[in-house]
């Protein structure tokens, strides 16, 4: 399964984009043999100001037809990292091959791009810098595939 991380901003290069790139490194490394990955990050950017329905339509345009659709959204549920591979399992397993997991700018995601999404991921309920949730949800991703894997990542 495919997981398009995209995203309305770009990141700059640093410790987070360099965060990034090895955790999703690690990701499609450790996810491939379970059908997990690749994963690429999609960096959008409004450049005309149209505000949140500006940005939902580009972050529409930007997913795949077939594929599901993950919100980060504060108001969204917070499942544990086994909770959360479970469901990546459970998707990958009934067929699907993309997962878009959009995340919105800063003032959030248009409310009908929200309705339109399977599942509504929050990281909690403290607010996070934009680059710093992308680097977490990698991290995520990560976990997610060496839970699933197996591996020792993860300790309950």
């Amino acid at each position: 399964m495919r997981v398009l991380i995209c995203a309305i901003g770009r990141q700059k290069g640093g410790p987070e984009a360099a965060l990034i790139t090895d955790y999703l490194t690690r990701f499609e490394r450790t996810g491939r043999a379970l059908g997990l990955g690749p994963a690429e990050i999609v960096e959008l950017d409004d450049r005309k100001g149209g505000g949140m329905a500006a940005e939902a339509d580009l972050l529409r345009a930007a997913i795949p037809r077939a594929a599901r659709i993950m919100v980060l959204d504060e108001r969204g549920k917070q499942p544990t990292s086994p909770q959360f591979a479970e469901m990546l399992a459970g998707w990958r397993d009934t067929d699907n091959r993309e997962l878009a997991i959009l995340i919105g700018g800063a003032d959030g995601l248009h409310p009908g791009l929200r309705a339109q999404a399977d599942y509504a991921l929050s990281l909690g309920k403290m607010v996070w810098p934009h680059m710093l949730a992308r680097v977490m949800l990698a991290e995520q991703l990560y976990r997610a595939a060496t839970i699933l894997a197996g591996g020792p990542y993860h300790r309950s």
